[in-house]
């Protein structure tokens, strides 16, 4: 499943959000298309509130659109198949799709570093000894030897931002997509981000990022997707 190339293809995407009681609508997209092939990085730019971020949880189907399609390696997502009760679509891509929040803190809960990264993983099922490989893994390539006993709600936020991406690379998807990764980073966690990321593309892997800073995108080398306000 999801093994089809062009790996994301949206088209014509209208979104909006609604206030409560379906009262108020705020519409960010509009007939928005874009197509990522396997082994691409590509980084959306465009002002806040342009709709970055949606275009992010579309692709992880943790939104859907008003109107339009998504495609993910020539599958249809659509939210019966991702919401039906125990969907197994739904698990197959999230392990095809890595989603790092802007905000670390959304997703890290578990009392240790070593206990986030081991849990996907051990969700999917995995052998002992293959999570414990996986663990080894990420921990050597983000230099988190140190922190893997410690608890996630103690560590910086450049640390969290590793340990989140650290996360998803455990699960070995075929897309990395991050909110804004290295926004609040030092100089030195912002360089592990971008070499790891590289890394990942060189070896056949997509990212896809939002970010606002253009030195990020030249050193990573990435297709520039901009986007601008939904017209009023």
């Amino acid at each position: 499943m999801f093994d089809g190339d062009p790996l994301i293809e949206l088209h014509d995407i209208d979104f909006s959000y609604r206030g409560v009681g379906g009262g108020s609508v705020r519409q960010v997209l509009r007939g928005f298309s874009l197509t990522i092939a396997r082994g691409e990085c590509v980084a959306l730019l465009g002002p806040n509130g342009s709709g970055k971020t949606t275009v992010m949880r579309i692709v992880n189907a943790l939104e859907f659109p008003d109107a339009g399609t998504y495609r993910l390696g020539g599958v249809p997502v659509e939210r019966a198949a991702v919401e039906r009760r125990n969907s197994a679509f739904a698990k197959s891509l999230h392990q095809h799709v890595g989603f790092v929040f802007q905000n670390s803190d959304t997703q890290l809960f578990c009392p240790s570093v070593e206990e986030e990264i081991a849990f996907g993983p051990m969700q999917m099922g995995l052998p002992e000894d293959e999570v414990s490989r996986r663990v080894d893994d990420v921990v050597s390539l983000f230099g988190l030897e140190g922190l893997r006993g410690r608890a996630s709600y103690r560590l910086s936020g450049g640390e969290k931002k590793r340990v989140a991406i650290a996360c998803c690379l455990s699960l070995n998807p075929d897309l990395l997509v991050l909110d804004e990764p290295t926004d609040g980073l030092d100089e030195r966690n912002t360089d592990i981000v971008v070499d790891v990321l590289r890394a990942f593309v060189a070896a056949g892997k997509t990212v896809l990022i939002s970010t606002h800073h253009q030195d990020i995108v030249e050193r990573l080398g990435a297709r520039i997707v901009r986007i601008e306000p939904a017209a009023e």
